[in-house]
């Protein structure tokens, strides 16, 4: 059996580190998060330039306003559930068994890591890729390393700044934890006095007291404490396995409506959708933008290349002409980017294929006349199960794998070119037959009529329609040769010239 082993992934000051990620234009500068209602707000979470400062938590706004040079920014509660989905994902890219650990204003979460030795290399060495893999979406974090969950929690949060992996050997939980200050432990307000008034300060000092004589003036939360100070505390792991969801979203600071302010925040979007998308091995294949507006409601737009892809400048291209062709009707108050993931394209050529033209450029060029045109009429044709005189519809150009490739036959056929829209023509009739037609002001004699053809449908809807077809061939009066398609409408009489064969 293999030997329990966890990894426990830990992020400080959560809240502060989910909003700048999106924002690395303040990441130098010392900012503060702000909870609560005005006037009443407190500072919830902060990062280190603030704290060197001398800022700390619950701080009030008009102690915040006394530090002109910090950053202030309102918690959002959507975007820490989004980023604690994302480092859900950075951990299940390491093993299938990842627990949530609620920790208030850090993040924690626990990785059962026994077996991976032969896929990842020693524990130390996992921690690390675990700790560069959170940094890739922009989260600095901590790893530590123990066969008690408990332990590595506690030595995780623990480490001093800086540090950031720590391997405890099997056996040596005590030892390591000693050091520790009890506020690892999360102490009740009652539970630190307790301690307090006896000298107990490290879980080394907590860990040196009779287990039974704790339990006794504490109860069982003593014998808890007490487990937890040696690394000795079992736990039922409960993994949870998030689904892959590519979503990033970032609220702004103040409304928005210029188009390339959105696109420079959807620019750093991309590109953490792309980590998270090549950290799986996939591509984006459709990128989906949500737009809050100011005074209430949303735009969605979605974007579709015809290939999966992580070009980053095409998605930017892309968004930029669809947001061009169907702007937001009012200012934006915050942005969401839904990514479908797709398998990445791969096309191999042959040695003496001729070069292809690049399928972003294909995107492209789709998305300039969608723009001048209209979206329903950019697409490929679909004809409809119907006889109807242009019966079709327009769908969206899709690349479908596994597709039968159809070699292009050799024999030579007869073209019909279809006229649209089709040209009236004046017909003269023998024995319900054409014999002659006058089209683009010539006279014409026909030789062979071949008809008719009846079709007809939708009697049950106000479309009712009918149609008799002749396919003819006439000579005009300098003995040139034309052959044609005439379509009578049967429900108005009238004679249009639908097609000509070549």
């Amino acid at each position: 059996m293999t030997a329990e082993l966890y990894a426990c992934l830990y992020a400080r000051e959560f809240p502060a580190q989910a909003l700048l990620r999106l924002r690395p234009e303040l990441r130098e500068q010392p900012c503060v998060v702000m909870e609560g209602d005005a006037p009443l707000e407190q500072i919830c979470s902060l990062n280190a330039q603030a704290r060197l400062l001398g800022m700390a938590r619950g701080m009030t706004r008009v102690e915040v306003e006394t530090f002109p040079a910090a950053a202030v920014l309102a918690r959002s509660l959507e975007e820490e559930a989004a980023t604690r989905a994302i480092q859900l994902e950075c951990a299940g890219g390491f093993s299938p068994r990842v627990e949530e650990l609620g920790e208030g204003v850090a993040f924690a979460c626990g990785i059962d890591i026994a077996g991976t030795r032969s896929l990842f290399g020693p524990p130390e060495t996992l921690a690390r890729k675990l700790v560069e893999r959170a940094r890739a979406v922009g989260i600095a974090s901590c790893a530590t390393v123990s066969g008690n969950l408990h332990a590595a929690v506690c030595m995780a949060r623990g480490l001093r700044s800086g540090a950031t992996v720590k391997v405890i050997p099997q056996g040596e939980e005590a030892a390591a934890l000693a050091e520790l200050p009890l506020t690892v432990l999360d102490l009740a307000p009652e539970q630190a006095e307790t301690f307090a008034a006896w000298g107990v300060r490290t879980l080394g000092m907590m860990a040196a007291l009779p287990e039974n004589d704790l339990a006794a003036r504490m109860g069982q939360e003593g014998r808890r404490l007490w487990q937890l100070a040696r690394g000795e505390r079992p736990h039922l792991f409960q993994p949870a396995e998030p689904p892959l969801k590519l979503t990033e979203r970032m609220e702004l600071d103040s409304p928005v409506e210029l188009l390339e302010s959105l696109l420079f925040v959807a620019s750093t979007m991309l590109d953490q959708l792309m980590v998270r998308a090549k950290a799986r091995m996939v591509a984006l294949a459709a990128v989906t933008i949500t737009l809050a507006l100011d005074g209430g409601g949303t735009h969605v737009r979605t974007v579709r290349p015809a290939l999966p892809t992580n070009d980053k400048p095409l998605w930017i291209k892309l968004l930029h002409l669809d947001l061009e062709a169907h702007p937001p009707p009012a200012a934006v108050l915050a942005v969401e980017l839904d990514a479908e993931p797709g398998e990445t394209s791969k096309v191999q050529l042959g040695l003496f294929s001729p070069q292809l033209p690049e399928a972003s450029r294909l995107d492209v060029t789709l998305a300039r006349i969608r723009a001048l045109v209209g979206e329903e009429n950019v697409g490929r044709a679909v004809l409809l199960d119907t006889h109807a005189p242009e019966a079709f519809r327009i769908e969206a150009f899709r690349v479908t794998e596994g597709e039968d490739v159809t070699t292009a036959s050799t024999e030579l056929r007869a073209t019909a070119r279809q006229l649209r829209p089709a040209e009236s023509v004046t017909v003269t009739l023998e024995a319900e037959q054409p014999v002659r037609f006058h089209f683009r002001g010539q006279n014409f004699n026909v030789d062979h009529a071949y008809g008719p053809w009846l079709t007809g449908g939708d009697w049950w809807q106000p479309t009712l329609w009918g149609q008799e077809q002749w396919d003819i061939v006439a000579r005009s009066g300098d003995n040139s040769l034309l052959c044609c398609c005439l379509v009578r409408d049967l429900i108005d009489g009238g004679w249009q010239m639908a097609a000509l064969y070549d």
